[in-house]
Formats: structure tokens, sequence, C-alpha cells
């Protein structure tokens, strides 16, 4: 198999993930797994970045996007409920 050919299967896969992730981040009530989901898509997302040669970009992604960001949601959720309620 090529090289070229594996590293197109690869990122087809990242971005399947990618896709996966964000929908269950959109569809989950739980604002914690929402959380987690969402620090999932900053991985996923970091991981393409550095699949296409941008190894500045994934780093800064993985440290802002998965580390800070979640952190901060994270800490606000322990604030509030973790459960989002329903519409009226």
């Amino acid at each position: 198999m090529n090289v070229v050919n594996v590293d197109m299967a690869i990122q087809v896969i990242l971005l399947i993930s990618i896709l996966m992730s964000s929908y269950w981040m959109i569809t989950t009530r739980d604002l914690l797994s929402a959380a987690l989901a969402s620090t999932a898509m900053s991985l996923l997302l970091s991981l393409e970045f550095y699949m296409l040669h941008a190894p500045d970009v994934a780093i800064a992604e993985a440290a802002v996007g998965a580390g800070i960001v979640t952190a901060i949601v994270v800490y606000g959720i322990s604030k509030t409920e973790r459960w989002e309620r329903e519409a009226p």
C-alpha cells in the first residue's frame, strides 16, 4: 500500500472521529460529557493539524483547546448544575 493512501485513510478516520465527537458534544444533555467531547474533538483536531504538517498549530490547539478551555469549562460546570434543563 502506498504511503499517500495510508496517510489519506488516517485523515479520513480522523475526520469521521472529529464529526462524531462534535455530534456527541451537541446532542448530549450532560454538560460534563459535552466538555469531554469537546476535549476529544480538540485532541483529534490537533492530530489532524500535525498530519497536515502544521506542528505549531497542533501544539497550540492541544494546549488551548484541550487544556485551558476544558479546565475553564469544567470549573464553570462545577459552579452550576451538571445537567442541562428541559426547555419550558
